[in-house]
């Protein structure tokens, strides 16, 4: 007797593919741009680029059979003093999206939890480690809360 192997359901698959993918990161990049210090951080990039390039990005963390050809995080984000602040409004940010899209509480638990695993190539301890992983001559983006 042959057993069919059993393939694992991916986040990918139990959310519900590109489809909710599309339309949580729609609704989550509106509050992003929308922010006054968050969105300041997006001036003069083009949103449809940005939601497309982070629903594949994460497309494919979830399992799905996506291509994503964009940098990986702490290459995409080196360049921007992003802190511990600023993350969690972001992911307060993502929580209202998943939840207006109507994608069910314990997927929302571990969309999350995937998504803070990327928190350690993202923000930065402190401004003097900031300027010490940047290159000399790169645009750095600092936007203090103070300016919004």
């Amino acid at each position: 007797m042959v057993l069919a192997a059993h393939k694992k359901q991916t986040l990918f698959d139990a959310v519900g593919g590109l489809p909710t993918l599309q339309k949580v990161h729609k609704v989550f990049y509106d509050k992003v741009y929308a922010h006054p210090w968050l969105g300041k951080f997006f001036e003069g990039h083009n949103q449809e680029a940005i939601e497309n390039r982070q629903t594949s990005f994460m497309a494919v963390k979830m399992g799905g059979d996506v291509t994503y050809l964009g940098k990986e995080p702490k290459m995409a984000h080196r360049a921007m003093y992003i802190t511990q602040e600023l993350f969690d409004i972001r992911t307060a940010l993502l929580r209202e999206s998943l939840q207006e899209a109507q994608v069910p509480e314990e997927l929302i638990a571990k969309w999350i939890k995937l998504d803070n695993a990327f928190k350690h190539q993202i923000v930065k301890d402190s401004i003097e480690d900031f300027y010490k992983t940047t290159w000399k001559y790169e645009k750095r983006v600092i936007i203090p809360k103070g300016n919004v």
